[in-house]
């Protein structure tokens, strides 16, 4: 969430940036802008009236004191009227906030000055690649396949016991997926990020707080009954660890990484690009989170990006790294880089990870500070990445390491797998 002062001091800077998101924000700029002068003349009325009806009380106490009563009682009078009105006022105050804040939870973050302009994917800029696209033999399969061939994942029995988008892994497709769960955590660990179990579900306020409602509302499965929503992904608990948070600047930053199942109601869509892996509504994720400094957020963004590198390079997956345009990033996102695998099988690039800077907009949302060594508070920086995301890790380790004698297992994953080949 944009800070409502920030807004109202830089009206034009915060519509230009939204431009680079194919948006006209002045409309809703405006109405922040005007709802928050109207909070504020309203606020310096009620102070106004609270201060003045503090002050007659001490009146009422010295006369009844004094044993002039008439006066007191005349005084009184006025306080009873400064008792209604301040009632309206504060009637009229938590509307008015109210309708500000619903006002600004529609507004986007506003893009940091590197992200290139563009309205859909075409538009994003690859700023590296990595790897070697392999070159398959004769009668190479696509993954959804091979784990029919090999008997890795049946995505028939997943429809039949809940619906499509929700695969059963079985056997070594099984052992492969846990292997992979237990190398990013421990790849996570290793380089500083402490692991985390968290729920699940979340309740509204957390989902508000890291930005998915109101804007994600209907790709989350929700249960009317305790108001919870299933989590689509580990960002969204593991970040609101930190809500209503005050950090000593000195413990900055906060590095979390935690593996959950990750729940969406995709929209429905049909094709090859959407088969097997390519889009699941439940999917396995392992997830990092940093709490940063402001001055050291871009660091750790360039250090989080690193990261998720030499995954891929241990793995030896092609991979490419994309800055995305305004207007395909997040909605809550300053700047973000999306990671591709490279499918030979399928003959395209699938996304596997994201990772972005939100700077203060979820922290603003959250209330997440921290305390300088002067006593004084301050938002925070967040940032989350994908580390990774499995399923079309998984598709891209299947398709690109087939051999006529079976599928070839990673060397760094054999010490998790236990074994080196499916076939």
């Amino acid at each position: 969430m944009l800070q409502t002062a920030f807004i109202r001091e830089n009206r034009e800077k915060v519509i230009a940036a939204l431009a680079k998101r194919n948006i006209d924000a002045a409309p809703l700029v405006d109405e922040v802008i005007a709802l928050d002068e109207k909070r504020r003349h309203t606020q310096a009325e009620l102070d106004s009236i609270l201060s003045e009806s503090n002050k007659l009380s001490k009146d009422i106490g010295e006369l009844m004191k004094a044993g002039e009563k008439a006066k007191a009682e005349l005084i009184k009078q006025k306080t009873v009227q400064f008792k209604d009105k301040s009632k309206e006022l504060g009637e009229t105050l938590t509307t008015v906030s109210e309708e500000l804040l619903q006002a600004l939870y529609k507004l986007p973050n506003t893009p940091a000055d590197i992200v290139p302009e563009g309205k859909t994917p075409e538009d994003n800029l690859e700023v590296f690649a990595e790897g070697e696209i392999p070159a398959l033999h004769e009668g190479a399969l696509p993954h959804w396949d091979l784990a029919k061939k090999y008997d890795l994942i049946d995505f028939e029995l997943g429809v039949k016991i809940t619906g499509a988008g929700f695969p059963v892994y079985k056997g070594k497709g099984a052992r492969l997926q846990r292997a992979l769960i237990a190398y990013f955590l421990d790849k996570n660990t290793a380089a500083g990020y402490n692991e985390y179990q968290v729920p699940h579900f979340v309740n509204e306020a957390s989902a508000y707080g890291t930005g998915q409602l109101p804007d994600k509302e209907g790709q989350m499965y929700h249960d009317a009954a305790d108001d919870l929503y299933l989590i689509p992904t580990s960002e969204v608990p593991v970040t609101n660890l930190f809500r209503d948070v005050i950090i000593e600047e000195k413990d900055l930053p906060k590095l979390c990484t935690a593996y959950t199942p990750c729940f969406r109601r995709e929209a429905g869509s049909y094709g090859a690009h959407v088969r097997g892996l390519n889009r699941l509504h439940q999917f396995d994720k392992v997830e990092i989170v940093r709490v940063e400094h402001p001055d050291k957020s871009y660091e750790a963004l360039d250090s989080m990006v690193e990261h998720v590198k030499t995954l891929l390079q241990e793995l030896k997956l092609p991979y490419r790294i994309l800055r995305l345009c305004g207007g395909d990033m997040g909605f809550t996102s300053a700047l973000t880089y999306d990671f591709e695998v490279f499918s030979t099988a399928q003959d395209r690039w699938l996304e596997i990870s994201s990772v972005s800077n939100f700077e203060t907009f979820q922290s603003n949302r959250l209330k997440l500070r921290f305390r300088d060594k002067d006593g004084k508070n301050h938002l925070a920086h967040t940032l989350n990445g994908s580390s990774l995301a499995l399923p079309r890790v998984l598709a891209g380790l299947l398709e690109n390491y087939q051999t006529p004698e079976g599928i070839v297992i990673p060397e760094v994953l054999r010490p998790y797998t236990g074994f080196d080949i499916i076939n």
